[in-house]
């Protein structure tokens, strides 16, 4: 799965109550019973349908620099940078951003409304774009729209809360499936152990032994990425 499925998986699944109130369909989308279900298992990662696709969204533009650089703003404000990994700029969280939003285009009136609020609110309160405002003005905007009601339906919350809700789960959804992100969670993947074979109390309990030839070439760790080999009679050569 690329980090585009994965990052639509999270928000769809885990985040699922920030999109809540996108999920009515349009004239253009299909019942679920009826969306086709790929079963071709051909393709590993991205199918020729899904390059196209993405080709053609890469191609679009959805926000403006002025949007884009407010989306900055507000990303370093939700999830600040760290050293040595860095944040949101390096893990190029904006461009994600925008890549979801025509990716998902119901997400699109919460953003780009919510951007407006923004600015709207940050000029009333401080003379400013939010993007211009120091970092306190910044987070004090951001402190009135970060706690919503947990007894009331988020599609139901002025539309301020849905933005900040969908935004802080995109910024930490896209940093956390960055290569910068994964860096700094210090996650390694799937790593083989070390086996030195059965402890010895255990072999001693069982009244059992190891052939000496068999453990060397086994459980020897220095020819652990020595292929096993056998002849014809299947008795072990290496």
């Amino acid at each position: 799965m690329d980090r585009r499925k994965s990052i639509e998986t999270m928000i769809l699944g885990v985040g699922a109550s920030a999109l809540a109130f996108h999920g009515c369909n349009t004239e253009n989308s299909k019942p679920a019973e009826e969306v086709a279900v790929n079963t071709d298992t051909k393709y590993f990662g991205r199918t020729p349908a899904e390059l196209e696709r993405i080709e053609k969204l890469n191609a679009e533009r959805l926000f403006t620099d002025h949007d884009m650089e407010t989306i900055t703003a507000l990303s370093l404000v939700i999830l600040p940078p760290k050293e040595p990994f860095g944040g949101p700029i390096e893990a190029e969280v904006p461009e994600m951003i925008e890549f979801m939003g025509k990716d998902i285009p119901e997400m699109q009136p919460t953003l780009k409304g919510g951007l407006m609020w923004l600015d709207h609110k940050c000029n009333k309160e401080f003379g400013v774009e939010f993007k211009a405002a120091t970092l306190e003005q910044q987070k004090q905007i951001c402190d009135e729209i970060c706690w919503h009601d947990i007894e009331k339906p988020l599609d139901e919350q002025p539309l301020e809360i849905q933005f900040f809700a969908l935004m802080r789960n995109l910024v930490v959804t896209g940093y956390y499936t960055s290569k910068v992100g994964i860096a700094d969670l210090g996650y390694k993947g799937n790593t083989p152990n070390v086996w030195d074979g059965v402890p010895q109390d255990v072999l001693d309990q069982h009244g059992v032994a190891y052939d000496p030839e068999w453990i060397a070439k086994c459980v020897d760790q220095s020819k652990r990425n020595v292929i096993a080999e056998w002849d014809e009679n299947g008795n072990l050569l290496t």
